[in-house]
């Protein structure tokens, strides 16, 4: 504790700000060398000295987590929430055919960087799974050489590279017409419904360009962050997004292409999975949920956005789409009313259906049954 506090001292780090931290348990001055012997496992910024001590010959390792005050508010976890870990890569990520969990080649971990220095297979179906660009392609039809499978005109349009780079360049700020609050107050909203499941695995299911990917890393309140979408230009751009972005770590965010009916995860192994402004695009919304139910861990939560039916319905919304794929776009997405989507989610085995609605906005929060 002694070469801790001296190396803090000679960065200049007032002790008042420091708090020390061992698997998310709090230490003090007092509390015993043993503990520091390992960093937390969340990615949390530390400091580390690597030389052995001549005082404390063994204590090869020293570890100090610097809480700095941003403008942000920090996110505490308590040591139940940090229970709700990631499990091993290996055990996470699985074939969406077989869904038995992929054997990698390469190095551990569900982040960019490991990702694409990796290699996947399916131990069952043989299948190899490899990165592509930025994201790890585990659609069933990776991989296919002269199959071309042609989804809705909803989804393809979403795969278009002009939508990729338009939705957060204007299109995403007028869905405030249609009363959605603007993405820091729907995160502030989708956080506080996923409290309880801090410190887990955090699925953002057709995330598009990582509008909230984004948001969930810099709030340090999960240990890993999978962005998840089909549309591979969708991908490509949130990865620019957060190379631009020099206060995002990519050290627990993954970019994984996936059909949302198809998700490639082994069952229960995901805590939290959003869907922000994405349910009205799904070709078979039951699908979708019925496969978040299946890779919820018990007591794991569901967040979703999309838009209820109006009687004035915004037509500036679906202008761009009608202009590019004509009327069968508008047959493609749907608008809801909120007994649908209680019946949705309840049909799905999820419970304890809660919403928050806003003009033609909700949000809505299920949970799978511990």
């Amino acid at each position: 504790m002694a070469m801790a506090m001296a190396i803090l001292d000679a960065i200049a780090v007032p002790r008042s700000s420091l708090r020390l931290t061992h698997h998310h348990r709090t230490l003090n001055a007092s509390s015993p060398h043993h503990l520091l012997r390992q960093p937390p496992p969340l990615p949390f910024h530390v400091l580390k000295q690597q030389r052995k001590s001549k005082k404390h010959p063994g204590l090869r390792k020293a570890c100090c987590v610097v809480v700095v005050c941003v403008s942000a508010p920090a996110v505490i976890i308590n040591e139940e929430q940090a229970n709700n870990r990631a499990v091993d890569s290996t055990e996470l990520l699985a074939c969406p055919i077989c869904f038995e969990p992929l054997l990698r080649r390469g190095p551990l971990g569900v982040n960019i960087s490991a990702i694409s220095r990796s290699a996947f297979s399916c131990k069952k179906c043989k299948k190899t799974y490899s990165n592509r660009e930025v994201y790890l392609d585990l659609t069933v039809t990776a991989g296919s050489k002269t199959f071309k499978e042609v989804q809705p005109a909803g989804t393809e349009f979403f795969r278009n590279p002009w939508v990729s780079f338009v939705y957060e360049r204007g299109w995403r700020q007028s869905f405030s017409t249609s009363g959605f609050p603007g993405p820091d107050e729907e995160l502030n909203m989708a956080q506080g419904f996923f409290k309880p499941r801090f410190g887990g695995v955090l699925l953002d299911v057709s995330c598009g360009s990582g509008l909230f990917s984004r948001r969930f890393v810099q709030s340090g309140a999960y240990s890993t962050i999978i962005a998840l979408d089909y549309s591979e230009n969708m991908l490509r751009q949130c990865y620019e997004f957060i190379k631009q972005d020099k206060s995002i770590t990519t050290e627990n965010i993954a970019l994984v292409r996936a059909d949302v009916a198809r998700l490639p995860f082994a069952s229960e192994t995901i805590d939290a999975i959003h869907a922000g402004a994405a349910l009205h695009c799904w070709p078979s919304p039951s699908s979708g949920v019925a496969e978040i139910s299946r890779i919820l861990r018990p007591g794991g939560i569901f967040v979703a956005s999309t838009f209820l039916r109006p009687s004035n319905l915004g037509t500036e919304l679906l202008k761009p789409l009608r202009q590019i794929f004509g009327q069968s776009f508008s047959r493609n997405v749907r608008y809801w009313e909120e007994s649908e989507l209680e019946d949705l989610v309840r049909s799905c085995g999820l419970v304890r259906y809660k919403s928050i609605r806003r003009g033609s906005f909700i949000m809505l929060s299920a949970k799978k049954p511990d």
